[in-house]
C-alpha cells in the first residue's frame, strides 16, 4: 500500500509547509499537556486541604515513570517505522507499530498488576504515612491500578499515528483526553460536584485517557485500508530487526526521561535547603520555563517523521534544509522568549504568588534559567535527530552528558560559590556545552551522510 498523500508530505512538499504541519500540532499538544499536567494539583489545591493535596505530589513519581514507558515503545517504534517508510519497506512498518501497540498494552498491564501486588510496600517507599495512605492510594487506584494501561497506551499510539504523517490526528487524540481531563477535574474533585478529592482526579484522568485510546481505535477504523498503522496481533512479533530497532531508540530516550526526573530531584533538594518560599519559587519558575521547553519537545517530535523518512530514503538535501530551517526557526524563537522572560522576571512571577520574597527569589531564578533557553532548543533537535535516524547511542551520550556530567555536578558547583542563586544558572553551564557539541556531531554526520557513509540504524 502506498499513500500518495504521505509521499507528497514527506518528499514533495515545500519544507516550511510539512515542518508546519508536523510539527505545530505538536507544540500545540505539548502546551495542552501542560495545562493537563497542572489540572489535578489546581483543583486539588482549590480544596485547602493538606491531606488531598499531599496524595497528588506522593504519587508523582509513579506517573513520571509513565513516562519511561511511552518514550521506550513510542519514540522507539515510531522511529523505526519512519524509516522503514522512507525505504518503502512496509511489512517492517506494519510489524513495529504492532510492536509498539502490544508491547504497551501488556507494559501497561504489567504496571498495574504490580502496582496492585505491592500497594503497600510502595505506597511507603512514595512517602505515604497513615495520614496519607488513604487518600494517595485512592488517587493511585484509578491513576496506576486501573489507569496505567490506557494512560501509557494513548500516548504511544500518538506516537505511532505521527510516524506516518498524521500530526495533526495524533495531537487531536492526545489533546480530546487533555481537555476533556481539565473539564472532569472539578466536577470530581470539588465539594459542588462529586466531592471525590484525589480520588476523583484519579477517575477523571483514568476517564481522559481512556477516551483519548477511543479516538485512536475510531481513527484506525476509519482509516483502515489507508493507513500504516497496524495493530493487528498477526503483526506481532519479537523479531531480532524489530525488537533491536525499537530498543535501540527506545531505551536511551527512556533512560533520558528518568536522568530528567533525577536531575529535578536533586535541584530541588537544594533548593529546600533554604525554605519553604525558596522552594514555592522554584517551582514557579520551573512551570514558566515548562512552556518554552515543551515548544522546543515539540518541534523536536514534530520533525522526527520527516528527518526519517528522508535519512532512510538517502534524501540527504532535503533532510539537512529540514533540519536547517526548524533551528533558524526555533532558535529565534527562543532568543524572544528569553530576552522576555529576562525584562518581565518579576511580574510573571507575581502571576503565580504576591509573597514579596518568593517573588524576588523567583525573579532572579527565571533570569538564569531563560539564559538557557536557546541552547537547550539545540540540544533537543540534536536529540530528535538522533532518536530519529537511529542513533540511539548519541542521544543516550548526550543524555549523561547533560545531567550525569554537566547540569548535576554544576548544581553542586554553583550551589557552593554562589548559594541558591548558582542553582539557575547550572541549566546554562550545561547546555553550552552540549550545543557546541549537537553542532559539532551534526555537522559530522551530514558530512558522513554527503560522502555515502551513513551509520548503522537506517
Amino acid at each position: 500500500m502506498e499513500d500518495r498523500q504521505k509521499i507528497e508530505l514527506f518528499e514533495q512538499l515545500p519544507i516550511p509547509r510539512a515542518v508546519a504541519k508536523l510539527a505545530v500540532p505538536t507544540i500545540l499538544s505539548s502546551l495542552v499537556m501542560v495545562l493537563y499536567n497542572l489540572a489535578d494539583t489546581y483543583f486539588v489545591g482549590m480544596l485547602n486541604d493538606p491531606i488531598e493535596n499531599a496524595a497528588v505530589a506522593l504519587a508523582a513519581p509513579v506517573l513520571l515513570a509513565f513516562n519511561a514507558v511511552n518514550n521506550l515503545f513510542g519514540v522507539g517504534a515510531s522511529s523505526i517505522m519512519s524509516r522503514a517508510l522512507g525505504r518503502r519497506d512496509y511489512e517492517t512498518v506494519y510489524k513495529s507499530s504492532a510492536f509498539g501497540f502490544y508491547s504497551a498494552v501488556l507494559s501497561g498491564l504489567l504496571f498495574s498488576l504490580l502496582c496492585t501486588v505491592f500497594k503497600t510496600p510502595l505506597l511507603n517507599l512514595l512517602g505515604a504515612d497513615e495520614t496519607t495512605f488513604d487518600a494517595t492510594y485512592g488517587y493511585m487506584l484509578w491513576t496506576v491500578n486501573v489507569g496505567a494501561m490506557p494512560s501509557i497506551l494513548n500516548v504511544v499510539m500518538a506516537y505511532l499515528v505521527r510516524a506516518e504523517g498524521a500530526s495533526l490526528h495524533a495531537s487531536l487524540g492526545t489533546m480530546s483526553g487533555c481537555l476533556l481531563n481539565i473539564v472532569l477535574d472539578p466536577i470530581f474533585i470539588l465539594p459542588w460536584g462529586l466531592n471525590m478529592g484525589a480520588a476523583g482526579a484519579g477517575l477523571a484522568t483514568f476517564l481522559s485517557n481512556c477516551v483519548a485510546c477511543l479516538y485512536f481505535f475510531v481513527l484506525l477504523y476509519v482509516k483502515r485500508g489507508r493507513t500504516y498503522v497496524s495493530i493487528s496481533p498477526k503483526m506481532y512479533r519479537w523479531t531480532k530487526e524489530i525488537a533491536l530497532g525499537v530498543f535501540g531508540v527506545g531505551v536511551p530516550a527512556s533512560i533520558q526521561n528518568l536522568l530528567n526526573v533525577t536531575g529535578m530531584t536533586v535541584l530541588n533538594n537544594f533548593t529546600a535547603a533554604f525554605g519553604a518560599n525558596a522552594v514555592a519559587a522554584m517551582g514557579i519558575v520551573q512551570k514558566i520555563n515548562q512552556v518554552p521547553m515543551q515548544v522546543s519537545m515539540g518541534v523536536s517530535q514534530g520533525i522526527m517523521p520527516l528527518i526519517s523518512y528522508n535519512y532512510a530514503a538517502r534524501n540527504v538535501p532535503r533532510m539537512k534544509n529540514t533540519l536547517l530551517f526548524t533551528v533558524k526557526i526555533s532558535l529565534s524563537f527562543m532568543v524572544i522568549v528569553s530576552l522576555g522572560y529576562f525584562l518581565f522576571a518579576e511580574p510573571l512571577t507575581t502571576l503565580f504568588m504576591s509573597n514579596p520574597e518568593v517573588v524576588s527569589y523567583g525573579t532572579a531564578f527565571l533570569r538564569g534559567f531563560c539564559l538557557g533557553l536557546p541552547f537547550l532548543c539545540m540540544d533537543f533537535i540534536a536529540v530528535g535527530v538522533f532518536q530519529a535516524t537511529g542513533l540511539g547511542r548519541n542521544a543516550l551520550v548526550f543524555a549523561i552528558l547533560r545531567k550525569i556530567v554537566l547540569e548535576i555536578p554544576a548544581l553542586f558547583v554553583l550551589n557552593r560559590l554562589f548559594p541558591l542563586y548558582g542553582l539557575s544558572y547550572a541549566q546554562l553551564t550545561a547546555e553550552v556545552i552540549l550545543a557546541v557539541a549537537a553542532v559539532l556531531v551534526l555537522r559530522r554526520l551530514f558530512r558522513d551522510l554527503e560522502n555515502g557513509h551513513a551509520p548503522a540504524g537506517a
